[in-house]
């Protein structure tokens, strides 16, 4: 890998401390749901992101979502837990994207949706597999942040770009900076000293079978990245989509139900 991606991932700072204590919270059995509220309550602009995110036609809630308890009581730990990290390092990196002809905006449009989709797909599952799809489905291309802050530093952001309208964007990566944007996202993820399970679905995404431990959320977190795609949203991509989740066996209807949740909203 780049030495220079190297040195920007070490250079990153830790992540907050409201990222640890909603960990230790949801990492512990006897933990309720409402020992999260006062942690988000303290951090006025996490809590103002929450509950714009709660209010978003995406996650389908019927009723206004006023409160951080009622934000938290809709959506349950995992996936605060996902909202958490992802605030967390949104404010934590500096969104320069213009090596991919993309702003902040449209990173946080595709993150959005992708944890979206992830939630109303394992919903109904809950559990770890929730708790891992929705955190992942926030920073899955988290690593291009760093390849294009990277190649704007050596003068060749504009070249970059240029061939990304004619070329596959992972063997461009490889070229230009060694790494792909999910190989650097997995490494942003040891940096951030995340747990394995967060780490390797990123890190096996383009090849789920080879996962030792987590195969299904890879292969989950490749469908989402699939039919929500970074650079394009296009008809095409979704019908890739649903081919992949039938390869790895994944529950097509409940994708198709999420799917359609999300067009209504």
């Amino acid at each position: 890998m780049n030495e220079k991606i190297l040195q920007k991932i070490k250079s990153l700072p830790p992540l907050p401390k409201t990222v640890m204590e909603v960990q230790r919270i949801t990492n512990d059995p006897n933990s309720a749901l409402k020992d999260l509220v006062p942690i988000i309550e303290a951090d006025p602009m996490l809590t103002a992101n929450l509950l714009k995110a709660a209010n978003s036609p995406l996650y389908g809630f019927t009723k206004e979502i006023k409160t951080v308890n009622m934000a938290v009581s809709k959506f349950g730990m995992t996936t605060i837990k996902g909202f958490v990290i992802s605030f967390a390092v949104r404010n934590s990196l500096k969104f320069d994207l213009s090596a991919y002809g993309i702003d902040e905006n449209r990173f946080h449009e595709v993150s959005t949706k992708r944890n979206a989709l992830a939630f109303n797909w394992y919903r109904s599952k809950g559990g770890e597999k929730l708790d891992i799809i929705t955190t992942d489905a926030f920073l899955i291309d988290l690593g291009a942040v760093i390849i294009s802050l990277v190649l704007n530093s050596e003068g060749v952001a504009e070249e970059f770009r240029k061939r990304l309208t004619k070329e596959n964007r992972e063997n461009l990566e490889k070229e230009f900076v060694g790494a792909t944007t999910t190989e650097i996202t997995a490494e942003l993820f040891k940096h951030w000293h995340f747990g394995e399970e967060l780490i390797e679905p990123i890190k096996f995404i383009n090849s789920p079978h080879e996962a030792p431990t987590y195969k299904e959320e890879a292969a989950a977190l490749d469908v989402i990245k699939t039919i929500y795609d970074l650079l394009k949203f296009e008809e095409e991509d979704i019908k890739k989509g649903f081919e992949k989740a039938e390869k790895y066996g994944l529950n097509t209807e409940e994708l198709n139900k999420a799917l359609e949740k999300l067009n209504q909203g």
